[in-house]
């Protein structure tokens, strides 16, 4: 739930819930509330609270996935099964480089901003 994810990224932030506050813009009890899970915060606040902690809604909101290795699937493809990368032709290799040095650009923006 929202609220064990809030918990979870204000401690990480050594943040107070009064600072939490503070920053969203709402009063201390209001953000309490968003922790305790007895209300859940609007979709504009959602959307302050990711861009605040760095994150998307989808995490936000308990739906993780690996953050460990982004490209976990493009080496799967291009190196596991090597095979079916040489059957591509070379505008779509091209193109599957192209994607991956977006996604690298993408995470290290993304870490940088943390």
């Amino acid at each position: 739930m929202v609220g064990d994810k809030l918990v979870e990224l204000r401690k990480a932030k050594r943040k107070t819930q009064q600072e939490m506050a503070d920053i969203l813009g709402v009063v201390k009890g209001t953000y309490s509330s968003y922790e305790q899970n007895r209300r859940t915060p609007d979709s504009e606040m959602q959307i302050k609270i990711a861009d605040y902690f760095g994150i998307t809604l989808d995490e936000l909101n308990g739906r993780e996935y690996s953050r460990n290795d982004p490209f976990e699937d493009a080496d799967a493809l291009m190196f596991s099964d090597k095979e079916g990368f040489d059957n591509l032709s070379e505008e779509d290799k091209q193109e599957l480089k192209d994607m991956l040095n977006d996604q690298l650009e993408y995470w290290i923006n993304k870490k940088n901003k943390k």
